[in-house]
């Protein structure tokens, strides 16, 4: 709010007078799965707590052109200050949980679920994040702070994954912390290392073509947790979840969604 309104929003208070009272209406312009009702409810009420909303849509329902999603009645100028920020926020967690709820479509087939991952907007992420939670996927680590994911590049690093591995495992019980350890490994060789060694909760398999990816569930055979990253679109999600994963990794999830439209109107 801060951001938007600074030292005032001077086209309301010059037009409209400090006791005008109006009703407005937040209209769908677009098809999919609506989110961010909730956050509406907390911004009107942070700009106005006399504000009242009429909720006639939840999150996580099906939406269409035409559609009206919620009534807001109260001080003109303040539901004018909060139109932008709700109208900003609920576009974009809508487009994330439209674009996540056709890939769970997709995977009900499957026993595959649908993770996010830290590519998110900056100070937006647990937003995002709650988006693909309203869309039917499954958050991954919020941050770096509660799970240790060894990585291609701290692999690299540290001198091998075993060292990486076993440095991970000494750090949890030197700081006793309780995380998991999850391991990112590049191909059949690097996996056959983590195999020997153990000590991890997930296996993270990056960038594996599908008869590769296939071959590497076998020899995990239930054994970790697994996990396929890398290059996986909506176009091809099905067929890295029928290569058996338990989760597919999707940045695109959450850094390259189209909005859903929608506007917040005047009714008179």
């Amino acid at each position: 709010m801060q951001e938007d309104i600074g030292e005032g929003d001077h086209t309301s208070l010059a037009t409209i007078s400090e006791n005008a009272m109006g009703k407005a209406k937040l209209l769908i312009k677009d098809e999919g799965t609506i989110a961010g009702v909730e956050l509406a409810l907390l911004i009107f009420d942070a700009v106005d707590q006399n504000l009242k909303v009429e909720v006639l849509i939840q999150d996580g329902e099906a939406v269409k052109y035409g559609d009206v999603a919620l009534t807001v009645t109260g001080n003109a100028r303040a539901i004018l200050a909060a139109e932008r920020l709700v109208l900003n926020t609920m576009q974009r967690m809508s487009g994330i949980a439209t674009t996540t709820s056709r890939i769970v479509q997709q995977l009900s087939t499957t026993k595959t679920k649908v993770l996010d991952t830290r590519k998110t907007t900056p100070n937006l992420r647990f937003l995002e994040k709650w988006a693909v939670k309203i869309g039917g996927g499954v958050n991954h680590r919020f941050g770096l702070y509660d799970m240790i994911l060894i990585k291609d590049n701290h692999v690299d690093y540290a001198g091998g994954i075993v060292n990486a591995i076993v440095a991970a495992q000494n750090y949890l019980q030197e700081k006793q912390k309780n995380i998991q350890i999850e391991i990112e490994v590049r191909n059949l060789p690097e996996l056959q290392e983590v195999m020997n060694i153990g000590g991890v909760d997930r296996i993270l398999l990056d960038n594996f073509d599908f008869e590769t990816l296939k071959k590497a569930v076998n020899l995990i055979d239930g054994q970790f947790i697994t996990e396929a990253s890398g290059g996986i679109t909506e176009q091809n999600v099905l067929d890295y979840a029928n290569c058996g994963v338990d989760f597919i990794s999707m940045g695109a999830l959450t850094h390259s969604v189209k909005s859903l439209d929608m506007s917040l109107k005047a009714i008179i």
